[in-house]
């Protein structure tokens, strides 16, 4: 028996990278699992992947109805709801606020923080009442960007920062009823993208990093899988082995905190 038998699970962004090592994770700890991903594409190929205790929902998690039909399409399969995990984000891959152009910027702020933080916040809202229902939690993806400069440029350390704000809040204000946490990973090989209003909606994450670059600024010289970051997220989500920890954040950033993420970019030239 899994550490989450019979647990009901939604997770957002669950169509590729972390999101889908979670959602091969829970399934695998016996959780029944629902799925808010923005690709039609993505959601075709996890049906046809799990066709056994799983349910998945094309929307925006940037909309209040698409997030209150993730929850209703995971009620109406599974008939309630144990733990909500905020997931989906976009990177700005590093951008400078000196090279983004005054232009871009504000359309690039929206979208951005639209992604990463208001689509938690509404993610929360509709999960709110059945996790009430259930004592349940939550659990939202961090960055080491959460903790440390140099994780993403200043939209996405901005929006990571904010999420932080709104872990303890909620944790804050659903006590004692749902606990609330995060998980902060480091790099990995994943699918996330930049946003469109910076033209980087086809570019990925590791389009800009390698696996060596990655391996040498952690302490613990390796690179990571996305499935290497799902234990505390399992941890966060069981009634049995948590039932003391909420507004906690887990930095699972391989080692960064022993000295944080060095600055090579060189000087600034303006």
């Amino acid at each position: 028996m899994g550490a989450l038998q019979d647990q009901v699970v939604l997770i957002t962004g669950g169509g590729s990278g972390l999101g889908r090592a979670l959602v091969e994770r829970f399934l695998a700890e016996g959780a029944r699992v629902g799925v808010l991903e923005r690709s039609a594409e993505k959601v075709a190929q996890l049906v046809k992947d799990f066709p056994r205790n799983f349910v998945a929902v094309v929307g925006d998690v940037r909309s209040m109805t698409d997030n209150e039909k993730a929850v209703a399409a995971t009620i109406a399969n599974f008939g309630r709801l144990d733990c909500f995990i905020g997931n989906a984000a976009v990177w700005d891959h590093g951008i400078s606020l000196v090279d983004i152009s005054s232009e871009n910027l504000p359309a690039a702020f929206d979208e951005l923080i639209g992604v990463n933080l208001k689509g938690y916040l509404l993610g929360a809202k509709a999960a709110t009442p059945e996790l009430l229902k259930s004592q349940g939690s939550m659990i939202f993806t961090l960055s080491n960007a959460a903790f440390y400069p140099g994780g993403g440029g200043p939209l996405y350390t901005a929006s990571k920062h904010a999420a932080v704000g709104l872990v303890r809040e909620l944790a804050y204000e659903l006590a004692p009823k749902v606990r609330v946490n995060a998980v902060g990973p480091s790099g990995m090989a994943s699918d996330l993208r930049g946003p469109e209003a910076l033209g980087q909606q086809d570019k990925r994450i590791m389009d800009s990093r390698t696996p060596e670059a990655i391996r040498a600024i952690l302490p613990l010289q390796f690179f990571p899988e996305p499935a290497d970051f799902t234990g505390p997220y399992v941890l966060l989500a069981s009634r049995t082995d948590n039932r003391t920890l909420s507004g906690v954040l887990i930095n699972a950033d391989c080692g960064l905190g022993i000295r944080g993420i060095r600055h090579v970019a060189g000087g600034l030239t303006l």
